[in-house]
């Protein structure tokens, strides 16, 4: 039997077999139903039509599960961000695009923070260093290496890259988690599409607003960025 983490974890971004996907699917759902990552194993296996006895099978424990699922979820997210740093477009249009896209990201899986801080503050070592290798680290380096193209571009003011990955992981996070809480007390109600919509150009006002550097006006006319 398999009981090596990071095993489980190599093994189901490759979807090396039907059964696995199946788990990871019915686990990612019970979390959106539920508001929660707090699921058993009987109810994946009610919810999946798969034995609970194979999660130890394919993935070694429930934290290598909880990890397999986080892999699922940021690979594509983690391919976007290598795309777009590619691209030959502005650093303020990358910002404005990785804005939307991080949200966007939070919206289909609204619980990838509470997913992080468990694997990192509840789990083992080894679980806590696959979290920052798949997820954490190539945000928080794409970000950074962004803030410092826009600096050297005239169009950002210097920004510390750990202030700005905790403001927009975390402001995403008390949405699509914290919502559930204020909403008997505030009166709202789910995060529909245009419920991101609105979020997403209200970030993106918030977080340009505070990062762009004003053009300067001499003459009549506008310069370049200070």
């Amino acid at each position: 039997m398999r009981t090596d983490t990071a095993l489980a974890t190599q093994k189901a971004p490759q979807q090396q077999n039907v059964t696995a996907a199946k788990l990871l699917k019915a686990a990612g759902e019970l979390m959106i139903e539920r508001n929660s990552i707090d699921i058993s194993l009987s109810e994946l296996a009610k919810k999946s039509g798969v034995n609970a006895a194979l999660v130890k099978y394919h993935f070694g424990n429930k934290d290598g599960l909880l990890l397999a699922l986080l892999t699922r979820d940021s690979q594509s997210e983690i391919a976007n961000l290598d795309y777009l740093m590619r691209q030959p477009i502005s650093p303020t249009e990358k910002l404005k695009l990785h804005i939307a896209g991080i949200i966007k990201a939070y919206h289909r899986f609204p619980y990838l923070n509470r997913l992080i801080h468990r694997l990192l503050y509840e789990s083992n070592e080894k679980a806590a260093k696959e979290v920052s290798h798949v997820f954490a680290r190539p945000v928080f380096e794409f970000q950074r290496r962004l803030l410092e193209e826009g600096v050297e571009a005239g169009e950002f003011r210097k920004v510390d890259p750990m202030l700005f990955y905790i403001s927009l992981i975390g402001a995403c996070d008390h949405l699509f988690h914290g919502r559930t809480a204020m909403s008997p007390a505030l009166g709202l109600g789910g995060v529909t599409d245009d419920v991101r919509r609105r979020y997403v150009a209200h970030m993106t006002e918030l977080i340009c607003g505070g990062i762009l550097r004003a053009p300067a006006v001499k003459s009549g006319k506008t310069s370049k960025y200070k």
